[in-house]
Parts: C-alpha cells; structure tokens; sequence
C-alpha cells in the first residue's frame, strides 16, 4: 500500500480536488508500465511528481494528456469522471502539458505558436493584430511583457521559449498545467524567474503538477509530492515540508544513497595526454581555450548556462568548425569541423539535446548502439545481423538497460536508459575520449548514481573524459580537475578538491573568488 499523507487543514494551499487518478493501468506489448497508480491534484497546489526513470510518469503524463488510453482505472476532474480520448479533449478541460522538449515552431512568431491550432479568425481570416495584442497580454500576465510577440520564436533564449509554451497553455484557460523537468535547460537566475511565475499561477488557482529531478527545486516550489516507482504508486500526498530528502530517496530507489559519486583513485596515476587542445576559438562565442585530457582523468567545465560550455565540447568534437587553436588526439592533429575525422581519432560525444541529436528515435535500441561501428559488422557487404544483435545485448545487460529488449525503438525508453544507450554506443566504438554535455539532464538520482559508477569505470580503464554540468555539485564530485568557464573563457582551473560550490559560483559570477 502507498504511504499517504493527508494535507494539514491550516495549510493555506489547501484546494478543492481538481484532478483524482485511481488504479491507472496501461500497458504495452510485453510491459505493464503503470500498475494501478493514483494521483491527486487541488487547485492552487504545486504536486510535484517523483520516481526514477522508467517508474511511469511520462507515460502517466500521457494519459492525463489524452495521449494515451488507460487500460484500467478511473480519472475524476472537478468531481466527474471523464475519458481524455485525445489531446484536444484535455485541453478542453483545462489540462495542459509542456514537455521537456518544448514543441514549439521555430519559424513562427511568439503570436501564431501562442495560437496555434485555435488561431484567432474572423470570416475565414487570421486576426494577426488580434493575435499579437492577446499574446502580449498572455506574456504580461506571465510577467514577460518585453518578449515581442512578432519576433521569431527561433530567435528566442531557450527560457523565453519556455515562457512562450506556458502563454500557449494559459490561452485555453488552463486550469492545470504540467511541466516536465521545466529547469533543465535554465540558469539559476531563470529557474527562480520560473518558480516566480509559477506561484504567480497557483494564486490564480491553477494547479501545477512538477516533474523534476532535482530534489532541491521540490523543496522550493512543491506543496505535495507523489511518488512513483516501477509503475506504481509508493507514496502519495506527501508534504514536502514534512518529508526528509533521504526519505523521498528510498522511495523512488527502494534503498538509501549517502554517497552518490564514486569515489575517485586513493593514489591517482595520471597517464599520458590523450586531448589536447591549444589556443581553440570559436568567433563571437569563446577564445583562448588550452585543454589537457590525460588517460584516465576526469575534467569538468563549470559555468553558466551560455557561458560557451557545451559550444567548447562540440568545437573539440568537430560539430562547430573552430576559427583558431588545435586538437590533437594521441598526438595527432584532428582536422577542423569534421565530425567524421574526431570519431575516427577515436572521440565520442554524448550531446545535450540526445533525443534530437544523439539518437534514432524510431530505431531499435541495438541499431542506436551499433551505428558508429557498423563496419565491425560487415560480411562481403551485408550486415551481420545477428552479430549486432548480440553486441548490443551484452552492452543492454553490462549497463543495466531497462527493459532489457534491445529490439524496441529507443523513443520508448525513459531519459536514463537512452542516456546508457548513447554510452553504449561509445563503449562499442571503444573510444579514447568521451565528450559528456549534461550527461544527467532529466536522469534520476538512482540512474545518476549507475551513470557516475559507468563514467569513472570508464576513466579507471584508461579513457579520457571531459563532463559539462550545469549542476556545481555533480563536476566537483565527479571529476578530477575543473576548469570554470565565464563568458567564453576559463577563468580557473583546479583540481576538484581544492573547490568548493561557493568558490566555483563565485568564478561563474564574478569571475574571481570573493
């Protein structure tokens, strides 16, 4: 049975119930991922969403969503029971949800993405006028009345895009709004403009349901807390102020973490340069950025969200074409802007974005992990099939892939598992340096804690790492040595046990230690 709190009646927050999901099953061929779980939401309450990768909350999402039919269970909204046969039903009833991936349409403005599928007309013709001056107001009302509503969403900082998706839920008079993993890509500043806009909507009544990993954010922003955990409901109703973290831990992992990282070498031996990069620039983004990876080491870049991190990463890998400096892997020059040429110097890059970069989202899992090596599977000019197959089974069993079926198309997978399947992939490949840009984003900490292990047993077996982390915390206690990065160029560099996170914000802020 779920552990169940009830809300303290002096509780200010305290609503009317707006959303009650009870026993919702759904089921997939050859997997139950939800097994009777129940969800309750009021009005006015921030109900944050717990459990590791793959426990179910995307696909319970979905259902609240009209994206999928639930195969069992009921769902109640403002005290009737309801079907959600589709998105537009839900959203007729005031349920909208934005996912982390923000789907909205880069070559439109902020106006026509804000109404897009209900655009506003009049005998047959757009108000674009109309459109513009409601837009604006939906912004104001978000307290973002200096995003032009004309301008190109394309053009827009991932955060104002965000802001744009929630104007676009609030223009169907949403009175529950979901957010999945909402910080993922925000700097601290934007994340507590987020929270401020947030509780803005919860004064008005709407009801959010919070998807997050990052355990600190829930103490922050949430009232309750339900948690999930292999497709069904552990706790529910928790209140956040009377629930210990090491609590919500056991919870969604079925086992308490102390320690999260892995603990680096007693006696560290640091063998030979394996990267090396000299004097690299990109125009306009970063200069001047000298880099040395050693066998076996660990190197963070820390520093704010556009402060050239991930721009750094994806130069050395040859995915931006450098405007000065030098790549060497093993000694040998990497040719500029070619991808092709750093992987067969033996580099491998897990990048941020990996559901549109890093992945075939409609191919099998074991065709994911195989396509950097399809030459190792070769016979006279056809594909070895059943040879790929097994490779990529013994990798899905070594990294723990769950579900264990290499044969399912990874869009199915939770972030986690298509996170190992991007390592998998490199692991295959057998590459002397591994690129990790925000290897954890959207991963739970039980997942985390796999995903750490893998990266240090990766260093301890000779491989060069580099790791960037919007997270403070996570470079300083998974890498060996730390190079801050402000504004295009690396104010610091230290081994991590000689930083702290308030010495390390001081250098992302200010540029120096205070």
């Amino acid at each position: 049975m779920p552990i169940t709190t009830e809300r303290r009646e002096e509780d200010p927050m305290a609503g009317d119930v707006l959303l009650q999901m009870t026993g919702i099953v759904k089921e997939f061929p050859g997997v139950r991922a939800l097994d009777g779980v129940d969800l309750e939401v009021r009005a006015g309450e921030v109900h944050c969403l717990l459990g590791q990768n793959g426990a179910g909350k995307s696909t319970l999402i979905k259902v609240l969503s009209g994206f999928h039919h639930p195969d069992g269970g009921t769902i109640a909204w403002d005290g009737e029971e309801v079907a959600l046969g589709s998105p537009i039903q839900a959203l007729r009833r005031g349920i909208a949800t934005i996912y982390q991936e923000l789907d909205l349409v880069a070559d439109l403005s902020v106006a026509e993405n804000v109404f897009l599928g209900h655009e506003l007309t009049r005998f047959g013709f757009a108000q674009r006028q109309l459109a513009q001056r409601r837009a604006t107001e939906l912004l104001q009302r978000l307290g973002h009345g200096e995003i032009p509503a004309g301008r190109l969403v394309g053009d827009l900082s991932p955060a104002a895009q965000q802001i744009v998706s929630m104007a676009r839920a609030l223009s169907h008079d949403t009175r529950l709004l979901v957010l999945d993993e909402p910080s993922a890509v925000l700097d601290q500043e934007e994340v507590r403009n987020l929270f401020r806009v947030i509780r803005s909507l919860t004064a008005e009544g709407v009801a959010v349901v919070y998807i997050s990993h990052r355990l600190e954010e829930i103490r922050e922003i949430g009232d309750r807390i339900t948690v999930l955990k292999d497709g069904r409901t552990v706790a529910t109703g928790l209140q956040v102020a009377d629930t210990p973290t090491s609590e919500l831990i056991r919870l969604m992992t079925g086992r308490s973490i102390e320690y999260v990282f892995p603990p680096r070498p007693t006696a560290p031996t640091r063998g030979e340069p394996v990267l090396e990069v000299t004097d690299l620039a990109l125009a306009g983004v970063f200069s001047g950025v000298d880099l040395t990876v050693h066998a076996g080491e660990i190197v963070g870049l820390a520093g704010l969200v556009g402060a050239g991190r991930s721009e750094i990463l994806e130069t050395v890998y040859g995915a931006r074409r450098a405007s000065g400096g030098t790549v060497r892997v093993g000694g040998r020059t990497v040719r500029r802007g070619s991808v092709t040429a750093a992987v067969r110097a033996g580099m491998g890059l897990a990048p941020e974005e990996r559901k549109s970069q890093g992945l075939l989202l409609d191919e099998a899992v074991y065709r994911n992990i195989t396509v950097s090596s399809m030459e190792r599977f070769a016979r006279a000019g056809f594909l070895d099939s059943a040879e790929e197959r097994h490779r990529a089974d013994e990798l899905a069993e070594q990294l723990d892939l769950r579900p264990r079926r290499t044969d399912r198309a990874v869009r199915t997978l939770s972030g986690g598992n298509q996170q190992k399947v991007v390592l998998a992939r490199w692991l295959l490949r057998g590459c002397k340096v591994l690129l990790l840009d925000e290897p954890t984003r959207g991963v739970d900490v039980g997942a985390r804690t796999e995903l750490y292990r893998l990266v240090r047993t990766l260093a301890d077996e000779g491989v060069a790492v580099v790791v960037v982390s919007s997270e403070v915390e996570e470079v300083l206690g998974l890498a060996d040595r730390v190079l801050v990065v402000r504004e295009g160029v690396v104010v610091h560099e230290a081994p991590a046990t000689e930083l702290d996170e308030s010495q390390v914000l001081d250098l992302v802020m200010e540029g120096r230690v205070a």
